[in-house]
């Protein structure tokens, strides 16, 4: 079936609205690919909502274009910085959907992610999901590197170690109702995805099939193992408010997932 017929098809009053969260800052050679990778998706019962934190750069005038032509984009700009955190949870409170999913500004999506992910949370009848990803560099070319799902992920699991790449995730807002994240500088995603496993009260279900694009960059906090040892921390210790004895036996068992284990799920590739 051609892809705008397919799109046609599965475009449908009946089928659940999903919300996109994307936050923007200073994204701008990244952010026009990042939403034609929503508006090519099979899967066309979608908004996305793109929070600006007060970027310098001509992110927010490249949206604006898209915007004027394409009322399921939603644009939200801010004059003061306020972290992703914030933006996201902003996003969040005006999202309308029944699903709520993330995509960072310069993240990409396989054009079959939502409605492969969608089906297969109806399918097993599971509220919160994630996908395989894939690397790649800020040019957009593949880094042969694939994170691979995990096929399920219980609470504990993910208590240990933060498995669920952002910008695979989906959960059921309708059932679990919109989860806001903690205002931490760093790990909120970990937060949001341990608290709606817990309000699922049953394991993530991970899709094993590559449809998402993570942008490795080389300024972003995330490429920086050692400054994340102290959101980690702060995670335990601030978010979950643990005290600072069972925070250091939390980090213990982080360490031992994130080089003993996790590893085992983030294979090579020679092409895809």
């Amino acid at each position: 079936m051609p892809l705008e017929e397919k799109k046609k098809h599965i475009n449908t009053a009946s089928q659940p609205l999903i919300s996109i969260i994307t936050p923007l800052y200073n994204a701008a050679p990244f952010i026009a690919k990042t939403i034609q990778s929503v508006l090519d998706q099979t899967y066309q019962n979608w908004q996305l909502l793109i929070v600006d934190d007060a970027s310098t750069d001509k992110g927010p005038a490249i949206v604006l274009d898209y915007v004027e032509n394409e009322p399921r984009i939603k644009f939200f700009p801010n004059s003061k910085n306020n972290g992703a955190a914030y933006c996201r949870n902003q996003a969040t409170r005006e999202a309308t959907g029944d699903y709520i999913a993330f995509l960072d500004a310069d993240d990409l999506w396989h054009s079959e992610k939502l409605e492969k992910q969608l089906t297969f949370m109806q399918a097993s009848a599971c509220d919160v999901s994630y996908t395989s990803y894939l690397h790649m560099d800020t040019s957009g070319n593949l880094l042969h590197k694939r994170v691979e799902a995990l096929p399920k992920l219980p609470y504990r699991k993910q208590h240990k170690n933060n498995y669920i790449g952002n910008l695979t995730g989906m959960y059921n807002a309708k059932t679990l109702g919109k989860i806001i994240a903690p205002n931490i500088r760093k790990r909120q995603d970990w937060a949001v995805w341990l608290e709606a496993i817990k309000k699922s009260n049953k394991p993530a279900l991970g899709l094993q099939e590559d449809l998402a694009f993570y942008r490795v960059r080389a300024d972003s906090i995330s490429a920086n193992k050692g400054k994340l040892i102290k959101y980690n921390f702060a995670f335990y210790n601030t978010y979950l408010g643990y005290s600072w004895l069972k925070s250091v036996c939390c980090m213990a068992q982080f360490f031992w997932e994130y080089f003993m284990v996790r590893p085992r799920h983030i294979k090579s590739i020679r092409s895809h």
